[in-house]
């Protein structure tokens, strides 16, 4: 895959500062302790199942060689600590993630797409302009950055919008001078790029969504005891995403898996739905091992994923979260469960 402009260059410093800029009070993302389960009909869970099944066999059959190139750890952190200081919930983050990457690799592409060289009198000539629209590009990023955040928050109506005194605020206090004329641009630059589609789900109403319907369907482990666990596996994946999808690549080809790199390993990078139960098979193997095949079955009979996909992937995202302090006997248990191939679930039976 081709790696993306180094656009966030301006971060460079930008997280030691974070605490520095932002409303005072207190920190960290809003309360999950009023989360509850098992509060809507089974009639509404499968619907909304069936149209995340939907929305995300889309995502992956649409899936560009670029897909996931802007969702560097650098670029995640900064989105975190930004969503942390200014007390949003964590879905906001993880909206404000998927806007960026989305607008960015739209970006990119157009940009990449007017660099080819043209032929002019016999000669190959190279356009000028593309060069000034990547410069542009670069400087405006933290701009367009805070904007998806800004834009992720305003999705969330229940929860307290980020004005644009609070986000000309902290600009300000990184040394970036904008006016509130200029931020309005930015906010409608990224929703006419996507065509106004920027309320897409994200891995986080995947898991959220498997874990409800594990409660209907009868497995006796605590979807709420396992939604914690599962939200600091999200945020761990995010922030290692490019190691963690390595480890997998690296273990279809190891297994010879009939799959081509790049190009068609990018469906497995946009796979909400295998990602979700990668990270709900994982928090149950750290809960308790004892739950892992239960969980994992039911986690098959819902999605159609096969166990060993889903070993897999929560075997990969175990091995970089817990390592080395991971007992041999568990890691080589889990890894004879995980050694097998690994299939993109761009499917989901119900």
């Amino acid at each position: 895959m081709a790696k993306a402009p180094r656009a966030w260059a301006s971060l460079a410093g930008c997280e030691r500062r974070l605490t520095m800029a932002g409303p005072p009070g207190s920190r960290g993302s809003a309360s999950l302790s009023d989360f509850k389960f098992g509060a809507v009909d089974t009639q509404t869970i499968e619907d909304a199942l069936l149209h995340l099944a939907q929305e995300n066999q889309r995502a992956v059959r649409e899936a560009r060689g670029q897909a996931g190139s802007f969702r560097e750890t650098r670029i995640v952190e900064f989105i975190f600590l930004l969503s942390e200081q200014w007390c949003l919930e964590k879905s906001v983050s993880y909206q404000a993630v998927e806007i960026l990457e989305r607008f960015m690799v739209k970006q990119a592409e157009s940009i990449c797409s007017q660099a080819a060289p043209v032929v002019r009198g016999g000669e190959k000539v190279e356009p000028w302009n593309w060069r000034t629209q990547k410069e542009q590009l670069c400087n405006a990023f933290v701009l367009r950055l805070v904007s998806c955040v800004q834009l992720a928050s305003k999705l969330s109506f229940h929860y307290k919008i980020v004005s644009n005194v609070t986000v000309l605020n902290f600009l300000q206090a990184l040394g970036y001078l904008y006016t509130k004329e200029q931020l309005l641009e930015s906010e409608l630059a990224i929703l006419k790029s996507l065509n106004f589609q920027i309320n897409l789900p994200t891995p986080l109403a995947y898991v959220e969504m498997l874990l409800e319907v594990l409660g209907y369907n009868g497995c006796l482990v605590s979807a709420k005891q396992l939604h914690g666990t599962c939200l600091t596996l999200l945020d761990l994946v995010y922030l290692l995403h490019e190691p963690i999808y390595e480890s997998l690549l690296r273990s279809s080809i190891e297994n010879s898996i009939p799959m081509e790199q790049g190009g068609k390993f990018v469906s497995v990078k946009e796979d909400f739905m295998l990602l979700a139960v990668g990270i709900i098979a994982a928090s149950a193997f750290i809960q308790n091992q004892e739950w892992w095949g239960q969980v994992v079955e039911h986690l098959h009979s819902i999605t159609g994923i096969d166990n060993e996909n889903i070993a897999e992937f929560s075997y990969a995202i175990l091995t970089h979260g817990v390592g080395a302090s991971t007992p041999v006997r568990q890691q080589s248990d889990l890894h004879h469960l995980a050694a097998r191939p690994l299939r993109a679930a761009a499917t989901c039976n119900m």
